[in-house]
């Protein structure tokens, strides 16, 4: 069978940062604060609830201010924001500081204290908190290099349906990180999380469909890759995959590459 010509390295995982926010209502505030774009003299909005004290409010406008949503973008606030809402003791707040001191939003870079957030919403059991602790320890950044460990994390976090944690222990199957490689038990990981809707996965899956001589399927999870994908991400792909001797794939790249540079022309489209 023919090796294909693209591997695990496009795209490194430190280049693309998803916000990894999971919003979701557990307070008594939480539909109205749902309902902010409702008029009426009796209708709160979200900053509103969020000054009345509401955590799950705070953690809304958080992320607001985070992606520029209602809100002009303002890092600062959504790190304000965020730590009101962590000071309630909410996971995904927790987990959202520790976001923001790992990626620099409205705070100084400081991985070390991002794992210390990360662990405070493990406490209560949150999965994207594990993927983000594990990828630092993975990395080494911040807390020492345990690959081991790392595993045991994105294993937790999988069993509580992280796909982004599938892909990751596919990828420790496949390059033998613990162990020996396991090449079954990789593509079996790998398409847990592609199903699930991971980018990462879908690539990784096709990948090895390709190498097994069934192109016409890895291109179609490709393709399915490329719809979530950065831009980059999609050029990279394409520029690997355009000189190789199999059409299907040879018509992806040029599709991967048109994406990719559609999407550079319109970044909001």
């Amino acid at each position: 069978m023919r090796e294909i010509a693209f591997h695990t390295e496009v795209g490194a995982p430190q280049k693309y940062r998803p916000l990894y926010v999971s919003i979701y209502a557990d307070d008594d505030n939480a539909a109205a604060a749902a309902q902010q774009q409702q008029t009426g003299p009796d209708t709160l909005t979200t900053e509103e609830f969020a000054q009345q004290g509401s955590p799950f409010a705070q953690f809304l406008l958080g992320h607001m201010y985070l992606s520029g949503q209602d809100k002009p973008q303002d890092y600062a606030a959504a790190y304000l924001w965020f730590s009101r809402s962590a000071a309630s003791g909410r996971a995904d707040a927790l987990n959202m500081v520790g976001r923001c001191y790992e990626c620099g939003w409205g705070v100084a870079i400081d991985r070390a204290e991002a794992a210390h957030w990360y662990r405070l919403a493990i406490e209560q059991g949150h999965a994207w908190a594990m993927f983000n602790l594990a990828s630092l320890m993975l990395q080494g950044a911040g807390v020492t290099q345990d690959a081991e460990g790392a595993l045991a994390l994105f294993v937790r976090a999988a069993r509580l349906g992280n796909i982004k944690a599938m892909n990751m222990i596919g990828q420790y199957r496949e390059d033998g990180w613990r162990g020996r490689v396991r090449l079954r038990a990789a593509a079996r990981w790998y398409q847990r999380a592609a199903e699930g809707g991971c980018f990462r996965g879908q690539y990784n899956l096709a990948r090895f469909l390709a190498r097994m001589g069934q192109t016409e399927t890895a291109a179609q999870w490709l393709r399915v890759s490329f719809a979530a994908a950065p831009p980059q991400f999609c050029r990279e792909v394409g520029e690997m995959l355009a000189n190789h001797p199999d059409a299907n794939l040879r018509d992806v790249a040029r599709e991967a590459l048109l994406r990719g540079e559609t999407a550079a022309r319109h970044p909001t489209a």
